[in-house]
């Protein structure tokens, strides 16, 4: 970014829970003017949040907002830039899922395709479209929050692996529709820990065994914290000449694929 991360103004979505949390603790914690914080339903752990970022000293604004929904989106970027005057950095992390094995087609309904799809990446393109004239005046960035399922055929359905490879390429045309003033990039976790998403499609137990399995196999043996994927994020904002890339956080695992 052209200017410091510290006087930076971010949004946050989904920044109540899990990844969004980590990362809007990250950029509190490296100086950030203010945080705002969206949710569609973790209302309480939205406020709890932005209690965590006050404490940081970092100005905190929690706001309700579906990203599906094009026109709560448009109205939360008229607050934020009302509130604050400009936005200087976005970080598209709402998102959501539905577990459907992958054989079962016919599980795979319409509805959820929609679901999923207006959420991860429909979701992402209302807020880049919303906030791009202020992240043009600031020359800011944004980062989007994909996942490794969007390079391989895995993941909790077809319909979430597919909405975060076309997540990506959203990525890509992205950083060319708003150079040269705004970076669009991307991190792509693997399996990442202490969310609740891992737990609620394998349980607590299933999921403790299925990542002690994979820490056998991955570089790293380790198993990816939020932590590790708010890092990426910070550190994505502070390289002025990159755009239109992913970083895959799963510990070299994606390398024995």
């Amino acid at each position: 970014m052209t200017r410091p991360l510290a006087k930076a103004v971010a949004v946050v979505t989904g920044g109540g829970t899990g990844i969004g949390r980590a990362v809007t603790l990250a950029l509190a914690r490296a100086g950030a003017r203010a945080v705002v914080v969206t949710y569609r339903r973790s209302a309480a752990e939205a406020e709890a949040t932005a209690a965590q970022v006050r404490s940081l000293g970092c100005e905190a604004m929690v706001e309700a907002a579906d990203v599906a929904d094009d026109a709560q989106v448009r109205r939360m970027a008229e607050r934020v830039v009302e509130n604050f005057g400009e936005l200087d950095v976005l970080v598209n992390n709402a998102g959501t899922t539905r577990a459907v094995d992958h054989a079962d087609l016919d599980g795979l309904t319409d509805e959820i395709w929609h679901e999923v799809l207006d959420t991860n990446l429909l979701g992402a393109f209302h807020c880049a479209r919303a906030f791009a004239p202020a992240l043009r005046a600031s020359r800011g960035a944004i980062v989007n929050v994909a996942s490794i399922s969007g390079y391989r055929a895995g993941g909790s359905s077809i319909a979430y692996g597919v909405s975060k490879a076309a997540l990506l390429q959203l990525t890509r045309n992205l950083a060319v529709a708003l150079a040269p003033e705004v970076r669009v990039n991307a991190v792509a976790p693997g399996t990442v820990a202490a969310t609740r998403w891992q737990p609620g499609l394998h349980g607590e137990e299933g999921f403790a065994r299925r990542a002690a399995a994979e820490r056998e196999v991955v570089p790293l043996r380790r198993t990816a914290e939020p932590e590790h994927v708010a890092q990426a994020v910070v550190g994505l904002l502070g390289m002025d000449l990159v755009t239109g890339e992913a970083l895959i956080l799963d510990g070299g695992k994606h390398v024995l694929y």
